[in-house]
């Protein structure tokens, strides 16, 4: 997680710097929402031990406009990523930062089911959200990609991925028609 943040960090503050701009638009796909979340935040991300808590690579909200997440995860129930949801849901919870406009992108493609052709889907959504049976790309489910008080888009036949077979992703230009608007 920390050399994430690190590259985030530096690349906002040379995007800033080269274009002498004073915030930027924030765009994470997947837990690249997430850990944007992380990065707005003011509470020191040490939870793993790796980093020291004046790393700054934090208390980034000044410097972001609009955060968009695209198919993000923002609740989980898996092992692997519980811990970092958890700090994020405690510390930061729903669209936490008044000044920053949260808009939260999920896609409605697959439908989790105990069958072949939908089985990935349905064991991702339950280990999300505890409930296969539902809507999503695929891997997200849409209850887990929305968050209390964002702008909350649901975009028809979107999937998680962009080598999804026969399918359009996040940042397939119809998709982006969805979501784009909200950076301007």
């Amino acid at each position: 997680m920390v050399p994430i943040l690190r590259q985030l960090d530096r690349t906002v503050k040379q995007v800033m710097q080269e274009y002498n701009v004073s915030q930027i638009n924030l765009i994470g796909h997947s837990a690249g929402g997430w850990i944007s979340r992380i990065y707005l935040g003011e509470k020191p991300y040490s939870i793993h031990g790796d980093v020291t808590e004046d790393a700054g690579l934090w208390h980034a909200h000044p410097y972001v406009a609009t955060l968009v997440t695209l198919g993000t995860p923002h609740i989980s129930g898996e092992r692997w990523t519980r811990k970092n949801l958890d700090f994020v849901k405690m510390n930061y919870p729903g669209a936490f930062y008044p000044q920053v406009r949260y808009v939260c992108v999920a896609g409605k493609a697959i439908y989790g089911e105990r069958r072949r052709g939908s089985w990935l889907a349905y064991s991702s959504y339950n280990l999300t959200c505890g409930n296969g049976n539902t809507w999503g790309d695929g891997i997200t489910p849409i209850e887990a990609a929305h968050l209390e008080g964002a702008t909350n888009l649901v975009i028809e036949g979107v999937k998680h991925s962009p080598k999804s077979p026969g399918g359009i992703w996040y940042g397939s230009p119809l998709a982006m028609d969805a979501w784009v608007p909200y950076l301007t």
